[in-house]
């Protein structure tokens, strides 16, 4: 799995990839299944620390398809809010740093 951006400048832990993986599909809702897998973490650790992020409303819970719970990145948490400034601030650092490069 190829790390991004986000996951260089913080840090490549299981919150993080999670994190990441929320930020870059916060208009979508996913599966816990689905965040484990496309996270990169396994089935284990995203049961230990899922609770945490219920607990500090970082994700909602927005549907049920058949026994699977859906969740999405809780975009009115000012957290959250704050969580996304600072992912599009490393994102454009990178970019302004391979523009100068170009130029």
């Amino acid at each position: 799995m190829e790390k991004t951006k986000f996951i260089n400048y913080m840090g490549d832990s299981s919150v993080t990839r999670i994190l990441d993986f929320l930020i870059t599909g916060r208009d979508f809702d996913y599966s816990l299944s689905d965040i484990a897998r496309s996270a990169g973490v396994s089935w284990a650790t995203l049961y230990r620390i899922w609770p945490h992020f219920i607990k500090n409303k970082i994700v909602i819970h927005t549907r049920d398809i058949g026994k699977a719970k859906l969740f999405q990145l809780n975009n009115k948490n000012e957290t959250v809010q704050n969580l996304v400034k600072l992912y599009k601030s490393i994102l454009k650092s990178d970019i302004k740093i391979v523009e100068r490069i170009k130029v």
